[in-house]
């Protein structure tokens, strides 16, 4: 599998639409399999069932791939339009709409310069989202997880976000995320990929186990 290295400070204009096509062979075939009953369980954001998650992925995909920005958009006022819009679709016509996002919002996403990378990791946390809802194990990782890695490097850079030196059980070069350090070291985390996704995520991190030194968990938060 090819995915950028992820200390490598030059844009992939390419990385989001592969993590999209990655995530889309493992998530529409899973999504289909499940009985209708399914897509009311609760998940890890406030307030939304999978359907709901499902809607505001399929939504936000189609808003990229038809450009279609509103002042508002992608705020939780705009996200709870686009999900109350899709109250009456059937679950299959929400997944088909997914597809289709998945599908066709990579080239749009590379040309558009980087401003738009985060909403394919966006709409990969969220898969893991539905994923754990759904009690399947390893919610915040599969195929997906190196180019989410990179991306997500890539996004704390550019954002100068806290600088922080992982390194991961699971993956065999450290990862640097963030800004420039300044005058002090870089903070450190020590543990595996995807309880990191979730600290940066914010999602919960029950039952995880790490370290962190030199920077608080809210800290991270990306999405925040």
């Amino acid at each position: 599998m090819t995915t950028t290295d992820p200390h490598d400070d030059v844009r992939d204009p390419e990385l989001p639409g592969r993590l999209l096509l990655v995530e889309r062979d493992a998530l529409i075939p899973l999504l289909r399999s499940r009985p209708d009953s399914d897509f009311a369980l609760r998940t890890a954001c406030p307030g939304w069932t999978v359907r709901d998650v499902l809607a505001h992925c399929s939504s936000a995909l189609m808003r990229v791939v038809e450009s279609r920005y509103e002042k508002d958009v992608f705020s939780p006022a705009a996200n709870d339009r686009d999900i109350a819009e899709r109250d009456d679709w059937p679950h299959a016509r929400v997944v088909d709409e997914l597809e289709r996002g998945m599908t066709e919002a990579g080239p749009v996403i590379a040309a558009a310069g980087g401003i738009i990378d985060p909403v394919a990791l966006g709409e990969w946390v969220h898969a893991g989202d539905v994923r754990e809802a759904f009690g399947v194990a390893g919610a915040y990782g599969g195929d997906g997880l190196p180019h989410a890695l990179a991306l997500l490097a890539r996004i704390t850079r550019v954002k100068g976000h806290v600088p922080l030196h992982a390194d991961l059980d699971d993956v065999d070069e450290p990862l640097r995320l963030g800004g420039v350090p300044g005058d002090g070291p870089p903070a450190r985390y020590l543990g595996d990929a995807a309880t990191l996704i979730r600290l940066y995520a914010g999602r919960p991190l029950v039952g995880t186990r790490y370290e962190l030194v030199g920077a608080r968990e809210g800290e991270l938060n990306i999405f925040a």
